[in-house]
C-alpha cells in the first residue's frame, strides 16, 4: 500500500514527464488516499425534532419512525415505558423506565438488555441533541452509581453497579460528540460505514484531504498549523449541521456519506493535535 509520502513522490515525478498524467490517472491516485487514510471516531438546538423509538436498538424498519416539528413535551417523552419489571432483591415490582434502582429497597438493578444509549441517558433520540442536559444526567447517574458507593453492598450489587456505570460512561461517551452520535445513531437504523473504504466520497473530495494532508506535512511553524486547524474545525462544523439536516428528514444515505467526511476531517483534526503538541 502506498503511503501518501510515496503518492506525492509518484504523482510529482510522472506529473513532470507527462503533464497529462495526473488528469488521466485521478481515479488510481483518489484511491491510494483513500487507502491510507485511517479512519478515526469523534450540538445545537432545534425546534424540529426526529424521533424512534428508543426502547428498542432494532432496526427502523422494525420498531416505527416519526418526524415532528413540535418538541416533546417532556424529556421523558420519548424514553420511558410503562413496563414492570421486578427487583432481584426484594421482588417488588417497579416501572421499568426507572431501572437504575429499585424504588422499594433501592437496590441497583442489572442493565436493560438491549435499551439504547438515548434512553440510558433520558433524552430524545436526536442528533442535535441537548449535551447540557446530556452532561448533567451523566454527572447525576455516575455519582450515584460509582461502585465506591456499593463496597459494602452483597457482591451481586456491586457487579450491578459496576456494569451499570462503565454502560453510563460508554453511552456518554458515545452521545457527547456529534461524530461518534450520528455513527450511533446509524448503526440504530442497521447501517454502518466499512473501515477502510470511501464510502463513495468524490474524486474533489479525496483530492482535498490529499492537499491537506500534505500541508500538514509541510507546516514548519505553530501558525501554519493552526490555520490548518482552524480550517477543519470549521469544515466538521458544517458538515455537523448538514448531518443534522440529513437525519432529520430521515435521509440516512446521505447522513452516512457526510458521517464518512466526518471521519476524515477527525482524523486530520488528531494528526494537527498531535503536530502541534511537537512545537511545546
Amino acid at each position: 500500500m502506498l503511503s501518501l509520502n510515496s503518492l506525492r513522490i509518484l504523482c510529482s515525478s510522472r506529473a513532470a514527464l507527462h503533464p497529462n498524467w495526473l488528469m488521466t490517472n485521478r481515479v488510481s491516485v483518489f484511491k491510494a488516499v483513500t487507502c491510507s487514510t485511517h479512519w478515526t471516531s469523534t450540538s445545537f438546538p432545534n425546534k424540529d425534532t426526529w424521533h424512534c423509538d428508543v426502547n428498542s436498538r432494532a432496526p427502523v424498519k422494525d420498531r416505527g419512525l416519526t418526524y415532528s416539528t413540535k418538541q416533546a413535551n417532556s424529556p421523558r417523552s420519548y424514553c420511558t415505558g410503562q413496563i414492570k419489571q421486578n427487583c432481584w432483591n426484594c421482588k417488588q415490582s417497579f416501572d421499568k423506565a426507572q431501572a437504575f434502582f429499585c424504588v422499594s429497597c433501592n437496590a441497583v438493578q442489572p442493565p436493560e438488555e438491549g435499551a439504547s444509549y438515548f434512553k440510558i441517558m433520558d433524552c430524545d433520540c436526536t442528533f442535535a441533541l441537548d449535551t447540557k442536559k446530556l452532561q448533567k444526567r451523566y454527572l447525576q447517574l455516575q455519582r450515584s452509581l460509582h461502585p465506591d458507593n456499593f463496597s459494602q453492598k452483597s457482591v451481586k450489587e456491586q457487579e450491578y453497579s459496576e456494569s451499570q456505570s462503565s454502560l453510563v460512561n460508554k453511552a456518554y461517551k458515545t452521545l457527547h460528540k456529534p461524530l461518534s452520535r450520528g455513527l450511533y445513531m446509524l448503526e440504530l437504523e442497521g447501517m454502518s460505514i466499512e473501515e477502510g473504504t470511501d464510502s463513495g466520497a468524490d474524486a474533489e473530495f479525496l483530492m482535498e484531504l490529499m492537499e491537506i494532508n500534505e500541508a500538514l506535512d509541510e507546516a514548519q511553524t505553530p501558525e501554519e498549523t493552526n490555520k490548518i486547524a482552524q480550517d477543519t474545525k470549521g469544515k466538521l462544523a458544517d458538515l455537523t449541521e448538514r448531518t443534522d439536516t440529513a437525519l432529520r428528514k430521515g435521509d440516512f444515505q446521505t447522513a452516512k456519506a457526510l458521517l464518512a467526511q466526518m471521519k476524515y476531517h477527525a482524523n486530520i483534526e488528531e494528526k494537527v493535535k498531535e503536530k502541534l503538541s511537537q512545537f511545546m
